[in-house]
């Protein structure tokens, strides 16, 4: 499993919204409050980000524990983004190692993370990949069941499908296959959608502070709302909606 948050809000540092919360992301790689499968989470992490005036996101990555990268501790500090997706992970047995398998996943605009895991990756799932056009799996950017998730969505978005449609089709396929979890995040800077599917999520809209969704909460501050299992979540800076996923 995995710990990841998105954010649409005013323009602030990236430090402010994974290091410095007292419970947030950081904190979250070595001491997650809410995770039901695993412990840590140091076997890469990743930020996703946008620009003013830019729909294209850019992307910091790496192997290891976010801890351990100075780095990214300058990044953060001084690079300010108004919506972000951030993500650190636990690899999943069967799964890939390395930079390439941390999220956020990106294509075109979008970017994506998958907190989770499919059973029987991979050898039981090839029905679930045959789905996809040959080009499309070749393009796998790691070789592990978050990216095969990612590729699932992907088509369904270039294909015309909203980000809320995209996500909850998408899992209600995989569900399909077998006892996967699948909590999904996904934003195009200007929208964020997420399903929870097996594992926590939550999330906090402040008038003038924008909308954070994240794994657990990232402090003990009011106003954390934490949706039930199999829903999905669609929000803007400017409000959140939620529903059953059918």
């Amino acid at each position: 499993m995995c710990r990841h948050l998105a954010y649409l809000g005013p323009s602030v540092p990236i430090q402010r919204l994974v290091v410095d919360p007292p419970l947030g992301l950081y904190r979250q790689s070595w001491a997650p409050q809410n995770q039901k499968y695993g412990t840590v989470n140091v076997d890469g992490f990743g930020v996703g980000w946008y620009a003013d005036a830019d729909p294209v996101p850019a992307r910091y990555r790496r192997a290891g524990p976010i801890w351990a990268d100075a780095g990214f501790a300058d990044l953060a500090r001084v690079v300010r983004t108004g919506a972000l997706l951030a993500a650190v992970r636990s690899a999943t047995d069967g799964c890939a190692a390395g930079e390439a398998a941390a999220a956020p996943f990106v294509a075109e605009r979008w970017l994506f993370s998958h907190n989770g895991a499919l059973p029987g990756w991979p050898r039981q799932l090839g029905d679930l990949a045959a789905t996809l056009p040959p080009a499309e799996l070749l393009a796998l950017e790691a070789r592990t069941d978050s990216a095969l998730v990612w590729a699932l969505v992907l088509h369904r978005l270039r294909e015309g499908a909203a980000l809320g449609e995209a996500l909850a089709s998408t899992v209600r396929e995989v569900a399909e296959h077998g006892d996967a979890r699948l909590n999904l995040l996904l934003t195009d800077g200007v929208s964020i959608a997420a399903t929870t599917w097996g594992d926590t999520l939550c999330y906090r809209s402040d008038p003038g502070r924008g909308v954070l969704v994240a794994s657990e909460p990232s402090d003990d501050e009011p106003g954390w709302i934490h949706l039930p299992d199999r829903s999905l979540l669609v929000a803007t800076a400017d409000g959140v909606t939620a529903q059953t996923i059918d």
